[in-house]
C-alpha cells in the first residue's frame, strides 16, 4: 500500500500537470513563437529582445522569432495584437510606452491600449537623454535651453517617432519658460543620430543608442532623464539636477491578444523571467544602459493600466495631437 505522504504527494504532482499545459505533451508551445518589435533591426530594442529570445527559446524548447516592424511610433506591433483572431501565444508584441500615447492623440484609435491586450511580463526601461554635437557651442544644458529660448522656433530635435520622446521635450519646454522648439520624428535611433551628426537637426531626444558616439566625442549629452544619474555618464546631470522637475521612465515588455489562456501566459511569463536575469541578457542590458524593470503579469497589467490613467490626462492637457 501506499502510505499517506506518499499519496499526498502523487496528488499534488498530478494537480500540477494539469494546471498547466505539459511541455512534454506539445501543448505548449510546438512551434516557434513570433515577437513583433515595433524599431528597426539593430538598435536597443532589438538587440535586447533578440538574447531575451534565444535565452527564453531555450528554455521553452522552441525558436523565438524576431520580426521588426518599424513604423507609426512603435505602435505597429499593437495594432496587430489587438486585430489578432488566435490568441495562442504564438504570436507576442514588445511594447513600448508610445502605445498608450497614440490612441489618445487619434481622432479614430485603432486599439485599446489596455483592454485589447494580455499583459505577460515587464522586462527593461530605457536609459533617455539629450545630446546635441560634439562640435556645438552648449557645454550645459541649462546652456542650450537659454538658446532655445531666445531663438523661438529655430531649435529642431528629433525623436525616434511621434509620442514618443517628443511628449516629455513639449513637458520641459513648458517648465523651462515655454520655449518653442520644432519636433522632427524620425523611425529610429539611427536615422534621428545620424541627422543630427550630419547637422540637419539641433539635437536629439534619445534613447542610449547615443553613448558610444558621446564617449568618442562626436556627440555631446547634456543631461538624462531618470531617478539618478547614469552609471557610465556620472558626470552628466539629471533634469531635476538642472531645475526641471520631470523623471521619465520609459519600460518595456511582452503582451499578446486579449483572452489568452492564463496557463500558456505562465508558461511564457516564466520562460521570460528567467531569461531576463539570464547573465547573457544582463550583459546586453547593461551594454545598452536598459535597466531592469521586472513585473509579473499582474504587475504589469496594473502598471499598464495606471501608466495610461496618468499619460493619457497628461496628453490631453498639453493638447498634443497626431
Amino acid at each position: 500500500m501506499i502510505d499517506t505522504s506518499r499519496r499526498a504527494a502523487l496528488l499534488g504532482a498530478g494537480a500540477a500537470l494539469l494546471a498547466r499545459p505539459a511541455l512534454s505533451q506539445g501543448r505548449f508551445p510546438d512551434r516557434p513563437i513570433r515577437v513583433i518589435v515595433p524599431w528597426p533591426a539593430g538598435g536597443a530594442s532589438d538587440a535586447t529582445m533578440r538574447v531575451l529570445g534565444e535565452q527564453a527559446g531555450k528554455r521553452l524548447g522552441q525558436p523565438i522569432v524576431v520580426e521588426n516592424k518599424p513604423g507609426a511610433s512603435g505602435t505597429l506591433g499593437a495594432q496587430q495584437l489587438a486585430n489578432a483572431t488566435r490568441p495562442d501565444g504564438y504570436t507576442l508584441g514588445q511594447m513600448p510606452t508610445s502605445i498608450f500615447r497614440i490612441p489618445v492623440m487619434s481622432a479614430r484609435p485603432a486599439y485599446d491600449p489596455v483592454n485589447d491586450f494580455t499583459w505577460i511580463i515587464r522586462l527593461l526601461g530605457y536609459s533617455f537623454g539629450v545630446v546635441v554635437r560634439g562640435d556645438a557651442p552648449w557645454k550645459t544644458f541649462q546652456e542650450f535651453l537659454a538658446y532655445a529660448r531666445a531663438h523661438p522656433g529655430e531649435v529642431t530635435y528629433g525623436t525616434p517617432g511621434v509620442a514618443t520622446l517628443d511628449v516629455t521635450m513639449e513637458r520641459i519646454a513648458l517648465e523651462a519658460g515655454g520655449i518653442r522648439w520644432v519636433h522632427v520624428p524620425f523611425r529610429g535611433a539611427a536615422d534621428n543620430l545620424q541627422s543630427l551628426l550630419s547637422g540637419n537637426t539641433t539635437c536629439a531626444a534619445e534613447s542610449s543608442g547615443w553613448a558610444d558616439l558621446v564617449q568618442d566625442g562626436r556627440l555631446r549629452l547634456l543631461v538624462t532623464w531618470g531617478e539618478q544619474r547614469m552609471k557610465r555618464f556620472p558626470d552628466v546631470p539629471t533634469l531635476r539636477e538642472v531645475g526641471i522637475d520631470i523623471v521619465a521612465p520609459s519600460p518595456i515588455g511582452l503582451a499578446g491578444p486579449k483572452g489568452m489562456d492564463p496557463a500558456v501566459v505562465r508558461i511564457l511569463h516564466d520562460a521570460f523571467k528567467e531569461a531576463l536575469f539570464d547573465p547573457a541578457t544582463l550583459a546586453v542590458a547593461e551594454r545598452y544602459d536598459m535597466p531592469v524593470m521586472y513585473a509579473d503579469s499582474e504587475g504589469y497589467a496594473t502598471f499598464a493600466r495606471e501608466y495610461y490613467e496618468q499619460d493619457s490626462a497628461m496628453v490631453r492637457r498639453m493638447g498634443l495631437r497626431l
